[in-house]
């Protein structure tokens, strides 16, 4: 199964996707798909509920398609966790996690128009693996207990402003990092028990049509579980944070591609946890 949200922004409703693509309305079991939930042991309780029946259909015809999860606390992000897309930056892999953070209300639905911020002529895309959390992680004693902290995963593009992330922020990458809607995410959460391996997922970005980027988590400097654990020594993770692991080569930012414009239709996709499509606009055009 598969966990999403749907309806206008702001006022998207909790919907479950069974195995066969049929919907069902999750408001039985929870107002939303949000940290309580996912505490309270909220993905064994939608899948009891779908077993039993109790869930309405939901007809999800023309309906907006939000981030799969509410009001995360925190976007936690990993810089050049990927060996050549380092290197595309002009760096050699790190040797421990590089950690930046994106505003929580970046986040936007997966199909959401998004905003080229004005005089920006460096906007960029970055597909990634989403890792949400499901318990709080603090000091967790190996990678294995951290796996166990894992409510799922989802599709993310952790969009960034270049110019702003590397020759205006003083050195800290989020400046560049938290425009208005620069990350996208969903389509759905995939419960963690239902992806075999994280670090076995091709992912994938095209822009206009044309291949972009094409990799595998299996490339990851660090690991998922690496990652987790790593950060719950510095950090006290809660329920519905977002972790972005880190994106492949293949960005504008290599010199390889031209950077987006106005008009411009990326799409991003990651093998088991959905596609997304975004159009790029100018200010005052975004719906």
């Amino acid at each position: 199964m598969r966990l999403l949200r749907l309806g206008p922004v702001g006022a998207e409703r909790p919907a479950l996707r069974a195995d066969d693509g049929s919907v069902f309305d999750l408001t039985p079991v929870t107002d939303d798909i949000d940290g309580a939930f996912l505490a309270g042991d909220g993905i064994a309780r939608a899948r009891q509920a779908l077993a039993a029946g109790t869930l309405p259909a939901l007809d999800a015809t023309g309906l907006r398609v939000g981030a799969p999860v509410a009001r995360p606390t925190a976007v936690l992000c990993i810089g050049q966790n990927y060996a050549a897309h380092a290197r595309e930056s002009g760096a050699e892999p790190p040797a421990q996690p590089i950690l930046f953070f994106k505003h929580p209300n970046t986040i936007v639905g997966p199909d959401d128009a998004v905003e080229i911020p004005p005089n920006s002529s460096r906007t960029d895309w970055e597909v990634e693996l989403a890792v949400v959390i499901g318990r709080r992680a603090s000091r967790l004693a190996s990678e294995k207990d951290a796996l166990a902290h894992i409510a799922g995963y989802t599709v993310s593009n952790d969009i960034s402003e270049r110019e702003w992330q590397l020759e205006r922020s003083g050195g800290q990458w989020s400046l560049g990092k938290c425009g208005p809607g620069f990350n996208p995410l969903g389509p759905w959460l995939a419960p963690a028990d239902e992806i075999a391996d994280p670090q076995d997922l091709r992912l994938r970005s095209w822009v206009g049509g044309e291949a972009r980027q094409d990799s595998s988590t299996s490339d990851m400097v660090f690991s998922v579980a690496h990652l987790v654990w790593h950060l719950s020594h510095f950090l006290t993770l809660e329920p519905g944070d977002v972790i972005n692991t880190g994106t492949p080569e293949g960005v504008a930012m290599s010199g390889r591609f031209p950077y987006l414009a106005a008009g411009d239709v990326v799409e991003i996709e990651i093998d088991g946890l959905g596609r997304q499509r975004q159009v790029m606009v100018t200010s005052g055009t975004a719906e």
